[in-house]
């Protein structure tokens, strides 16, 4: 082993903080073991680093970008979204909004956004509107609310879902607005919604910071419209007419076994 590749191991060594052989490296820096115990530690911490972030971001389950099917959209810009799972946008802090009617596959497109960026060592957090903006609301005292707002605005990626399918008060509003504002021009935020921006005075009644948070979101942001009636609705009328398929094909083999039955 060359001075280079012994240094080198000693600066892995000092990143991994494993001072029991740091204190002894002089009597182990030689031995074929090393190197190996070096390369567990990492891919070990590196595992479990990566199914702590998986495990916070709260994705849950989702379809594979690989299994969406780009046919079934009338409009969707298949590039541009594919270019999102390169992460270029984080660089330079760029929202991503996905607008569309339900069922046009917005979470799914933004859940794979997330897990990618988890994959390449970046922190990511999935919540809808509703269930961040009850949250945020249900902690009335400062210190709790600010630990709260910190807890939204910290991970590299924060996708709100459904924006648009409830309406809420002026000072959810007010919160909504506080973790935009947070993370304008530091991080990214990808919002789905069912509505246009013309109708976000629908969501938000009265709400004055209604133009100022359209103002941030849109300021630095891809805005991708999907064209698409529910896919949800399209699976389950094909899982309806399997079943009435079985269904039939069970009926037809009971009759013909009535009818051999009845013969003999």
């Amino acid at each position: 082993m060359n001075a280079m590749t012994t240094d080198m191991m000693m600066q892995r060594v000092k990143a991994l903080k494993l001072h029991g052989l740091l204190a002894h490296w002089d009597e182990t820096r030689h031995q074929d073991w090393v190197a190996q115990l070096l390369q567990w530690e990492e891919d070990e911490r590196s595992q479990r680093s990566l199914d702590g972030r998986l495990k916070s971001a709260r994705i849950g389950r989702f379809k594979p970008l690989a299994d969406f099917d780009w046919d079934w959209p009338k409009k969707c810009d298949r590039v541009a979204i594919e270019e999102f799972m390169q992460l270029t946008f984080l660089k330079e802090a760029v929202n991503v909004i996905l607008c569309g009617p339900n069922g046009a596959g917005k979470s799914t497109i933004a859940k794979n956004i997330a897990y990618q960026a988890i994959i390449h060592g970046h922190t990511a957090l999935f919540t809808t509107a509703g269930d961040m903006l009850k949250d945020l609301a249900s902690h009335d005292g400062d210190i709790a609310l600010q630990r709260k707002l910190k807890y939204y605005t910290k991970p590299t990626i924060l996708v709100i879902d459904e924006v648009g399918y409830l309406s809420y008060s002026n000072r959810l509003a007010d919160l909504l607005f506080e973790i935009i504002s947070r993370r304008y021009h530091e991080k990214s935020t990808v919002i789905t919604t069912n509505k246009a921006f013309t109708e976000w005075r629908d969501i938000f009644p009265n709400a004055a910071c209604v133009v100022s948070l359209i103002d941030r979101l849109v300021h630095r942001s891809e805005i991708i419209n999907i064209e698409a009636d529910s896919y949800r609705l399209k699976e389950a009328k094909e899982e309806s007419a399997k079943r009435k398929a079985a269904r039939e094909a069970k009926k037809s083999k009971l009759i013909s076994k009535s009818d051999e039955e009845a013969k003999c």
